[in-house]
């Protein structure tokens, strides 16, 4: 057998008798055993790449008419960099739940949502996507749709991995075309009346500086009220989420500080909110990206905190 099938079978079975003494599901085992191999893999290449989504293409979804039972639709954008776009391994069927839909990044339109949400790939053969993988998006949404069952909830995923947040100021390319995408989603469902309901934000790893957290606390709180004026919503949830914490090293005081400065926000701004991730040190294997786990905790984080606003 080729040597690295046969380290890779291994650590296969090795995860799946550990899982299955902690009790967990045959899906978790096998996402479990891949993120293993992903995290070997980095060891061997000095980096880690999301495994490539599978399962194509996206099943197209009409954003203009409601399924039945359905009484409205909420949109929620999603801004950052590559923790918000997500890096865990993807399950091994992907969500097709109706009353979930997403704006493909690559062609605008209206598919049913599932993982990569920020997939960048062509919508029928995936060619020429990324590494983007699992994030926080589809749990938030699943625990939204949950609360409220005559809901469909729209994600507008926008998130840049490595963006800093001069990219996310108004003007920049990245906060203009989350502009632009979250006004063309409101014609997109007309008849529809739908409604730009949050904007829920993970980044910050960029700007972990000793130069650039100087300035970040006033380019954070510009972004909140720049898009609350651009969509007309002067009380649009503003929900954030601290980096990872995962590595003391020479940047971990820069990290902590960041973390310091997210949290602080509902302090400065009213209908805003923090998730507290820090304690989270599930990772792809680079200690940077949260893996799924610890991606779908935040996404039903990001759910509490949201109910909590509008409530």
């Amino acid at each position: 057998m080729n040597p690295l099938l046969k380290h890779q079978a291994i650590l296969t079975r090795r995860h799946f008798l550990r899982c299955g003494a902690l009790g967990l599901g045959t899906a978790a085992i096998g996402i479990a055993a891949r993120e293993s191999i992903a995290a070997e893999a980095k060891k061997k290449a000095g980096r880690v790449e999301t495994p490539p989504p599978t399962h194509p293409p996206l099943q197209p979804a009409d954003i203009a008419k409601l399924p039945e039972g359905m009484e409205r639709l909420d949109l929620f954008l999603l801004i950052g960099q590559s923790n918000m776009k997500g890096r865990g391994v993807m399950p091994d069927e992907p969500k097709r739940d109706p009353r979930l839909v997403m704006m493909h990044l690559k062609d605008d339109a209206w598919y049913l949502a599932r993982h990569p949400l920020h997939l960048t790939g062509d919508a029928k053969t995936f060619a020429g996507h990324d590494n983007a993988g699992v994030g926080s998006g589809m749990a938030f949404a699943e625990a939204v749709a949950a609360r409220e069952p005559t809901l469909r909830v729209g994600l507008i995923p926008c998130a840049v991995g490595g963006s800093q947040i001069a990219l996310w100021q108004k003007g920049a390319k990245l906060y203009d075309e989350a502009l632009r995408r979250a006004k063309l989603a409101l014609r997109q469902t007309a008849p529809v009346k739908a409604r730009i309901r949050a904007a829920l934000w993970l980044q910050g790893e960029a700007d972990a500086t000793d130069d650039r957290l100087k300035v970040y606390e006033a380019k954070l709180l510009k972004l909140v009220d720049d898009l609350r004026a651009d969509l007309g919503s002067p009380d649009l949830p503003f929900i954030a989420c601290t980096i990872g914490e995962m590595r003391d090293n020479e940047g971990a005081a820069g990290r902590a500080k960041m973390n310091e400065l997210l949290l602080s926000l509902p302090s400065k701004r009213p209908h805003t909110a923090c998730v507290d991730a820090r304690d989270l040190k599930g990772n792809i294997g680079d200690n940077v990206h949260f893996d799924t786990a610890a991606q779908n905790e935040i996404g039903r984080w990001y759910a509490e905190k949201y109910f909590a606003l509008t409530k």
